[in-house]
């Protein structure tokens, strides 16, 4: 139990890092819930980590009827690192002197490493990827994937509201946070948890 409860300490400040070093200030988009989030932000001035609570609600509605123990371990994942984004906002004070390319590898691949690392300890930070883990089970594939396909359908439904550059900069972003994923769910570092 402190191992998990570390792991989503740990996973939701990488993530949080992620999205506010090298993603927020190039307006770049991660996909799911996330994205969501930003577009939330960047539109409307919204906290990325209330917007995420919000929109993840029927998720977790589903995941209560459906799949409990996900409910249960994905609720702590998803108050940490919605918390977390919204802290480590106030801390962003300038903006890293990047390529927006290579900021949107890093930060998919930090926010990939941080979902990764919550998964690996089933749990996740809610949203999409609680959704991507339900998908997963159900028909056998890697969550990794799932999650690279939900955030591919965000990106693409969204891609109107931003400029192309955004659009190419938000699918390195996904591609980065999809194979990080992948890489850290390849093997778990805890026992399958009863049903």
């Amino acid at each position: 139990m402190l191992k998990k409860g570390a792991m989503i300490i740990l996973g939701s400040m990488i993530l949080s890092l992620g999205i506010n070093f090298f993603l927020i200030p190039d307006h770049v988009l991660d996909g799911g819930i996330i994205g969501i989030g930003m577009i939330a932000n960047y539109i409307w001035g919204l906290e990325v980590g209330l917007t995420i609570i919000c929109f993840s609600i029927p998720i977790f509605t589903l995941a209560w009827f459906y799949y409990r123990s996900y409910f249960y371990n994905s609720l702590h994942g998803l108050l940490i690192s919605s918390f977390s984004i919204d802290v480590l906002q106030g801390l962003r004070v300038h903006h890293l002197p990047l390529d927006p390319a290579i900021s949107s590898i890093i930060g998919g691949a930090l926010v990939g490493g941080g979902i990764g690392l919550m998964l690996r300890v089933h749990t996740s930070t809610g949203g999409t990827d609680l959704l991507a883990q339900m998908i997963a089970d159900w028909c056998k594939v890697n969550v990794g994937f799932v999650i690279l396909a939900i955030d591919a359908v965000v990106i693409g439904a969204s891609g109107y509201l931003f400029s192309l550059e955004t659009l190419m900069l938000s699918a390195i972003t996904i591609l980065s946070v999809g194979l990080v994923t992948m890489t850290f769910t390849s093997t778990r570092l805890l026992p399958e948890q009863p049903s």
